[in-house]
């Protein structure tokens, strides 16, 4: 095990990074990935994290990572900047059209099985074979709610009082981070696009400069929306750009 140069630093010391075994990239078709693991896993606070996140980590439950891959750079760390934001047409529609018909409420961190019903027609529906449309209780509950940092959940229901999106959102101290977020996969309407929306305006309200949004992959139809909303900054060589 080794430490990064740019935490071999107070207070930072105990931490210690292990790059993983190679394995079947989820992104791009015939590409092999590894991550860097930050560990131990309770050491990792809002702090830290926060930190970690600049330097192109992410989290899944309490496991921090980033690509570490062999040869290959392809996954670009990209946040929004947020108080530079004005909307392409079709994002402000998504925004006009929801944000007044859907309600929109904050509950604790913790296992409800609406949700989790929610989260499988949503893998089942928007990403079939991918794997996690299988995901059990436990393993959904460990991918998303176990956090050692600051992190929100939100529901959000239609006129009639049925959920139809979650949102899960880490605070930080400059900005936002989009952990994850589900929706009803017939719901008619751009609702991953408001959820986006959604997440700038709370960064507005905390007066937060970005939406760290995770990973950005240029050759990905999975992730070519991110980028559709700007401005935004990529994170290549270890320096925040603009994209």
């Amino acid at each position: 095990m080794s430490n990064p140069r740019e935490l071999a630093r107070v207070p930072w010391q105990a931490l210690q990074f292990y790059s993983t075994a190679p394995y079947p990239c989820s992104y791009l078709d015939d590409h092999v990935a590894r991550s860097q693991v930050a560990t131990p896993g309770h050491l990792i606070d809002s702090q830290v994290y926060g930190e970690l996140l600049r330097m192109g980590f992410r989290r899944s439950g309490t496991f921090v990572y980033r690509p570490h891959c062999d040869g290959c750079k392809a996954c670009k760390p990209l946040r929004l900047i947020v108080n530079e934001f004005t909307g392409s047409r079709s994002q402000r529609r998504a925004w006009d059209k929801h944000r007044v018909g859907l309600k929109v409420r904050f509950v604790p961190l913790e296992y409800r099985s609406e949700h989790y019903e929610l989260y499988l027609r949503y893998q089942r529906l928007r990403h079939q074979g991918g794997g996690m449309d299988r995901d059990s209780r436990e393993q959904y509950q460990h991918f998303l709610l176990q956090s050692h940092v600051d992190t929100l959940l939100a529901e959000f229901r239609d006129a009639a009082g049925r959920l139809v999106m979650v949102s899960l959102i880490d605070v930080l101290t400059d900005g936002l981070s989009a952990v994850y977020t589900f929706y009803e996969p017939e719901f008619k309407g751009s609702l991953g696009t408001f959820s986006v929306m959604w997440q700038i305006d709370l960064a507005k309200a905390h007066r937060l400069p970005y939406l760290y949004l995770g990973y950005w992959i240029e050759d990905s139809s999975k992730m070519a929306y991110k980028a559709k909303f700007t401005p935004c900054e990529i994170l290549d060589d270890g320096h925040w750009r603009s994209k």
